[in-house]
């Protein structure tokens, strides 16, 4: 089923039921996640006194744990045929998880294991939700399908950090934070069991969806040099928190302001991921992928160059619109239906191994010698990664 008339510029968009669906239940999500997000580095940095390193482990346990599951759920997904209740499943175990942060107060540990817990959600949900967004469209307009998918998503990114600034400016507690985005979690689960649909089954053999079958997709040249690539590029992607203390360090804005920088890269995001995701349908997803992360180069040269924060946060979210989406919408249609969820967990766990790493040794960077020695390496491994893949493919 397809909704028309949805307009961007004067172009009318035919956009699946079932990506809107998926993209309001992302939307109601990712408020609940960004009211967490936004809080978590300033309160496990600034509050519970982590080093750089100690936060850089945390923030490595956010990508590792969800390496750990993506294959597991996207193989049991492909298995079972079952995309919606594996999805929802993360859904669910995410929305508890924050709860669970009221609960684990001050301790480090405790906080430790429930972001874990919660990463284990975010693992289960991945795959099956960019799978059944993947068969919903047709292979000519994955771009574009992501594209308002993640456009939906990031409202919710931008209205989370507006959420929780307003309930610690209200409350200055970070326990109703926490208890407020559960809430706001519970619904996302509800929209999902309403109005997400299940795609028809596709009929296998039981023997071609084995975890075997799956590592076998490597075999096919473009996907495995799209894994690689994203790989490769992982390892070298500082993550988000790091660029918000980092941006927060250098030019002085005030802690209590620390949860709104996240909506300046929001909402350039937001403006850009369709228009990007159509050009990346017409020009090619992996140059405009590849393009994205020029543009995180010059995030970290403006970092290190001490430049205002909007410049930094618009290009951040230039760089968030031309890889995220695109990324799965360049690898969707290179894989076979019965086999979709297996192979976007495959390609998710690769790049999610490699940004842990990435997060483990830029605390390390930043502890020992600065922040700004490591966005050199950094912003050097990149420009690497990228004229190799120009030499290679």
């Amino acid at each position: 089923m397809y909704i028309s008339g949805f307009r961007y510029r004067g172009l009318t968009m035919a956009v699946p039921a079932n990506v809107l669906a998926l993209g309001m239940v992302s939307l109601v999500t990712d408020i609940s996640s960004e009211m967490v997000t936004a809080v978590l580095p300033y309160y496990a940095v600034l509050v519970l006194g982590l080093s750089p390193l100690a936060y850089g482990l945390l923030d490595g346990l956010y990508f590792g744990v969800t390496a750990v599951v993506r294959l597991a759920a996207g193989h049991a997904a492909d298995r079972w045929q079952r995309r919606k209740l594996v999805a929802g499943l993360g859904y669910a175990l995410s929305a508890v998880c924050k709860l669970g942060l009221m609960a684990a107060g001050g301790s480090v540990g405790l906080l430790g294991a429930v972001v874990a817990a919660d990463r284990t959600g975010k693992g289960l949900r991945t795959a099956p939700r960019d799978a059944l967004i993947s068969l919903s469209a047709s292979p000519d307009t994955q771009g574009q399908a992501f594209g308002v998918h993640r456009a939906m998503d990031t409202v919710g990114a931008f209205l989370g950090p507006l959420a929780a600034f307003a309930v610690l400016g209200a409350t200055g507690a970070y326990d109703v934070v926490f208890v407020v985005s559960f809430a706001i979690a519970v619904l996302g689960v509800v929209l999902l069991v309403l109005y997400v649909r299940e795609q028809p089954p596709v009929v296998v053999p039981v023997p071609a969806v084995r975890p075997r079958v799956t590592l076998a997709l490597l075999r096919e040249p473009r996907f495995r040099g799209i894994c690689l690539l994203a790989a490769g590029l992982g390892l070298v992607t500082v993550s988000d928190p790091f660029v918000y203390l980092l941006l927060q360090k250098g030019t002085g804005i005030a802690p209590e302001h620390f949860p709104l920088l996240p909506l300046g890269t929001a909402a350039v995001y937001l403006l850009l991921a369709v228009p990007v995701g159509r050009l990346a349908d017409r020009w090619g997803r992996v140059p405009v992928f590849m393009l994205g992360h020029v543009a995180l180069v010059c995030v970290y040269a403006l970092l290190g160059g001490g430049a205002p924060y909007w410049l930094v946060l618009g290009v951040f979210g230039f760089f968030y619109a031309a890889t995220d989406g695109v990324l799965m919408a360049a690898a969707g249609p290179l894989l076979p239906a019965h086999l979709r969820t297996s192979g976007l967990a495959l390609l998710q766990t690769g790049q999610a191994v490699a940004r842990m790493l990435c997060s483990i040794m830029y605390g390390a960077a930043w502890t020992f010698f600065g922040p700004v020695p490591g966005l050199v390496v950094m912003g050097a491994g990149i420009v690497a990664c990228l004229a190799f893949w120009k030499v290679v493919r």
